[in-house]
């Protein structure tokens, strides 16, 4: 008899301790293999809110959000990379943190009429894209481009991005979880 466990995976594409862990949580699934399904969403969450679409300089942001020092941050970093690397997540040289809304709206679109797997391909997608490649998750070209990567539709994403579709529900969701 098979289980199906619905998991809420709340985190941010901004997140490096979300890539890790949704790369360690994957490979717990193939250790686990099909006496348990998993019904995987992916739930919005901003590290970053008030961020705007231009971004800013990764290291100057990061030691002044957490009050670290360039070599702390350095440290952190490598360890970060180090734990990546363990369970399969390559991590590259992010310059710039950006806002992740429309990255975030878009994954709600895909979780709500895209195909079985496409937020998880996406998700991973915008991962791999932030962390690995440092490319910008508010660049609607870059997110017209993943989802169409993953199997998405794109005129349907276009439409999403520049209707600022699914706004209204990205920002509830996020109320919801923060107050979880």
């Amino acid at each position: 008899m098979t289980t199906t466990l619905k998991i809420d995976f709340v985190s941010d594409v901004a997140c490096p301790w979300c890539a890790v862990g949704l790369a360690s949580f994957e490979q717990a699934l193939k250790d686990v293999g099909a006496d348990i399904a998993v019904e995987l969403h992916f739930q919005p969450f901003e590290l970053n809110p008030t961020m705007g679409t231009e971004g800013a300089d990764a290291a100057e942001y990061l030691i002044a959000k957490y009050g670290m020092s360039r070599e702390q941050l350095a440290e952190s970093r490598k360890r970060i990379a180090e734990r990546g690397a363990a369970v399969g997540f390559t991590f590259g040289d992010r310059k710039r943190v950006w806002s992740t809304f429309d990255a975030h709206r878009l994954l709600h679109w895909a979780g709500v009429e895209g195909p079985p797997g496409s937020q998880h391909a996406l998700k991973r997608a915008l991962l791999r894209a932030y962390h690995g490649d440092g490319r910008n998750p508010s660049a609607h070209a870059v997110l017209l481009e993943l989802a169409i990567a993953v199997g998405l539709d794109g005129e349907r994403a276009r439409e999403v991005l520049a209707r600022n579709e699914f706004a209204d529900d990205v920002r509830e969701a996020e109320r919801f979880w923060q107050q979880a």
